[in-house]
């Protein structure tokens, strides 16, 4: 039976998504302590049809760039990888680490309180168009910021995904740019503040220890082998001396005298301040491991639902409960699974779960033969993204200039990570880069399209270099200063990948389409799972049980919320383009639609829901 992508997407939006959500998704809090009632102040001010003729307030511009540019400045480590700035002032914050103190939280909250109430007085007065949607975002952004604040300590310091003990080593290795000789100075003036920073991470951790703020034992096991693996090798083949030397040995401007000396002392500071730091991660996490158990959920600490709720809000970019959101889910993986069924018993695989037919199916896709597969792997990847890029030419008329590479996840991080994509370096000397694990000795064959088209074309490369390329925003928006929370960016990525079965990019490909539907069916039991796992009690093992591998449930746990963002943001963006079709009727266009989501760059979901509106507005005048 031929897939029906228009029918399934009606099913989706029309009889699940709007009854149960539609009137959730209320922009963020009015007051910055309640992002519940997001919006209300902006919602207040909303201009008439007209808005688009108001003229530039030109002290709203002035204010915005320079309270962001003071927001750039308190973090030294955003302002390297977005090379916000230029000159000497550039130079100074690529010399240092940002502080990992419960101080430096602080100045981050007290500045986005006083950015929240500046914005909601310009909010109360005339701004154009395009000024509204930069307050709109910047606000949502900073109103997170504080009401996330009193529910820090729920996140582990040192989780095995966003931990400071990987997060400094990938920073070092791969963010902080090795162009030119005079590069080299502030990675070791950096690498000299290491150890600082993961003392610092260490007092805020032990700090939240005493409160009895402790992870799950299974997620502090998994950043003891992190620890573990990184002070394996002696000094001088630590990865932070190693990437050092490799990438100074491209530098024509470096002489070798020169890049033996900057080995050396590399690894006489791994040897004197970082790998003591870490022995002392290390003995602290051998000391709370027998205070843990393996309960999954952040329900398990005092106030773990109120957190868990806040983390939605911030994910989501709506105000869905976790019940809501678990509906969704479950009736998600009703559709998808019988989407499911009719492809597999079409290519003979009738009998068992879905699950089961699926590993099967994979399986047969297993690489056969002598030596290792991941090579020939990562150029069939990146063969997919090159063939990705020419299909988008007929649906894109937005395209990013630079370019995105395939590469393999780096082996610190490998045991735990998830495929994820970097953004380009703004000046050229980075590529995106589709980061794909590879840990065997399986791999996840009949997925390997349907990834490629989510982290890198026409997913989020397009999305987010594209943003960051576009001269005509404002820079803090270019350079995602304040987001618009994940539900945008992997709304997006997910998007994408529904759109690639909607093209019939999988035409005559069975297997690669089961593969597709098999990635938003992995998104629609997320929803299940998280919520599982944080509010109803679940058990690692009832979450793995239900078709989500281990690594990835792992994931849920260090990271409440986040899970949530792709299915709840995709069927928002796809509600929007429905309402947009369904209004315009021929004056409709699929590129153009693309262009309205991809151009104004990440937007909470209600703002994007404003923009669109515009749009549809403006075509039908036009």
């Amino acid at each position: 039976m031929p897939y029906t992508p228009t029918r399934v997407l009606r099913t989706t939006i029309a009889s699940l998504f709007l009854p149960l959500a539609l009137g959730a998704l209320a922009p963020q809090a009015a007051a910055a302590d309640n992002p519940a009632k997001a919006g209300k102040a902006v919602k207040a001010a909303k201009p008439a049809a007209g808005a688009a003729a108001v003229k530039p307030n030109k002290a709203f511009d002035t204010w915005a760039d320079r309270f962001a540019a003071d927001w750039v400045r308190a973090n030294p480590q955003l302002a390297t990888s977005t090379q916000y700035f230029e000159g000497a002032e550039q130079e100074a914050l690529d010399r240092q680490l940002t502080p990992q103190t419960r101080e430096q939280r602080q100045k981050m909250v007290a500045l986005a309180k006083t950015g929240v109430a500046r914005l909601d007085a310009f909010l109360a007065g005339p701004l154009s168009e395009e000024q509204r949607t930069s307050a709109a975002v910047m606000r949502w952004s900073l109103a997170n910021t504080v009401a996330s604040e009193p529910f820090e300590d729920y996140s582990f310091v040192f989780n095995q995904f966003s931990g400071v003990q990987v997060g400094l080593v990938n920073f070092m290795t791969n963010t902080h740019p090795l162009r030119r000789a005079s590069d080299l100075s502030s990675y070791m003036a950096r690498l000299d503040q290491v150890g600082q920073r993961i003392d610092e991470a260490l007092v805020r951790a032990k700090e939240a220890a005493d409160k009895g703020m402790l992870p799950p034992r299974f997620i502090l096991e998994r950043a003891q082998y992190q620890v573990d693996l990184f002070l394996k090798p002696d000094a001088g083949q630590n990865v932070l001396v190693t990437t050092l030397d490799q990438r100074l040995a491209k530098l024509s401007d470096v002489p070798e005298a020169a890049r033996a000396k900057a080995v050396s002392g590399a690894a006489r500071i791994v040897e004197e301040k970082i790998r003591p730091a870490y022995r002392r991660v290390q003995a602290f996490m051998a000391g709370i491991h027998p205070r843990t158990d393996d309960t999954a959920g952040i329900s398990r600490l005092p106030g773990g639902l109120d957190a868990y709720q806040q983390a939605l809000r911030t994910y989501t970019g709506t105000s869905l409960t976790a019940a809501r959101i678990h509906e969704i889910g479950l009736r998600e993986v009703a559709r998808i699974e019988g989407e499911m069924d009719r492809h597999l018993s079409s290519l003979g695989y009738a009998e068992g779960s879905i699950e089961q037919r699926m590993k099967q199916l994979d399986a047969s896709f297993q690489p056969k033969g002598e030596g290792d597969p991941r090579p020939e792997l990562l150029k069939k990847y990146a063969a997919m993204v090159a063939d990705a890029e020419q299909r988008s030419n007929a649906i894109f008329n937005l395209k990013p200039r630079a370019p995105v590479e395939v590469r393999r996840e780096p082996p610190l991080t490998e045991p735990s990570a998830a495929a994820h994509y970097t953004l380009p370096a703004p000046d050229g000397s980075r590529p995106g880069i589709f980061w794909v694990p590879m840990r065997g000795p399986d791999f996840d064959m009949i997925r390997m399209r349907s990834l490629s088209y989510h982290e890198a074309v026409p997913g989020h490369h397009f999305q987010l270099a594209i943003q960051q390329e576009r001269t005509d925003l404002p820079k803090f928006r270019a350079q995602r200063i304040f987001g618009g929370g994940s539900a945008h960016s992997e709304g997006w990525g997910l998007y994408a990948e529904r759109l690639a079965v909607e093209q019939g990019w999988y035409d005559g490909d069975v297997p690669g389409l089961l593969g597709a539907l098999g990635s938003e069916l992995f998104r629609a039991r997320r929803l299940v799972v998280d919520t599982g796992l944080h509010t109803k009690g679940w058990t690692r093992q009832q979450a793995i049980d239900y078709g989500i591998g281990a690594q990835e449930v792992e994931r849920y746990v260090a990271w409440p919320g986040q899970a949530n963002a792709y299915m709840v943001g995709m069927l928002r963006i796809l509600e929007l383009r429905d309402q947009a079709r369904r209004e315009l009727g021929d004056r409709f266009s699929l590129p153009a639609f693309h262009d309205v989501v991809l151009k104004n760059g990440s937007v909470p979901l209600d703002v994007l829901g404003e923009i669109v509106q515009r749009w549809i507005a403006r075509q039908k005048q036009a």
